[in-house]
């Protein structure tokens, strides 16, 4: 007798598109500041005056014997305010602000990675692990193919595609990248919802009285094909 064929959840559809607005409202909502049009070569730091949010911006960094010339984009300004020096800067915002620009502009880690201080350094790492992990899955799953001579998924695949997808997803929303935020957002919840599926049944199976029909089922699961990133 055919087995009744099973008819798609919802919710993981829910959970995707709640994953894929979250990231992009953090990622453009109020809280990512407003736009202004900045110098393309130039070296951005985004700033709080009161409660207002800006960006101060720093051209001529590439010029190492003058001091960069710096001008202060506010939200609700027509037009930004050019300070008359370094001096200016440190009054307003500290030291700490105008050291940052001068070690961007002498280091070539921040210049290559396109980031202001060594804090970032730690959101592009979060990156780098996360892509790491996401390429390691597939050699993983690979090797465990190779090993019994069958297209084999086991459960450390998508232990790796979710770590992966997420510190992935973490560091397009702080890079505000939106095709990294769409491209990672449906696999979270793929990822989650195949370890849910196979820990849901291995209790399922270790129940007493537990049929054969849950051990075709794992069979299934292990010769389905990895889901695309």
């Amino acid at each position: 007798m055919d087995r009744p064929r099973k008819r798609l959840k919802w919710e993981p559809g829910a959970a995707m598109a709640l994953v894929l607005f979250l990231g992009a409202w953090l990622a453009f909502g109020p809280s990512s500041g407003p736009k202004f049009d900045l110098a393309e070569d130039a070296i951005k730091l985004n700033v709080r005056v009161g409660t207002t949010r800006g960006v101060l911006e720093a051209r001529g960094v590439g010029e190492s014997a003058a001091e960069p010339v710096f001008y202060l984009h506010m939200k609700g300004a027509d037009t930004p305010h050019r300070f008359g020096g370094g001096a200016e800067v440190r009054t307003l915002f500290g030291s700490e602000v105008y050291d940052t620009v001068i070690a961007q502009r002498h280091n070539w880690v921040f210049k290559v990675l396109n980031i202001t201080s060594w804090w970032n350094v730690v959101w592009v790492g979060i990156g780098l692990v996360g892509q790491v992990a996401f390429s390691g899955r597939m050699i993983l799953q690979w090797l465990n193919s190779e090993k019994h001579r069958r297209s084999v998924i086991g459960e450390s695949f998508w232990w790796f595609s979710l770590v992966g997808a997420a510190l992935l997803f973490s560091y397009f929303v702080w890079r505000q990248d939106p095709i990294g935020i769409l491209g990672q957002a449906p696999g979270i919840v793929i990822y989650a919802r195949n370890l849910r599926l196979i820990y849901k049944h291995k209790r399922r199976e270790s129940r007493p009285g537990a049929t054969g029909d849950g051990a075709a089922d794992a069979r299934e699961m292990s010769d389905q094909s990895p889901n695309k990133a």
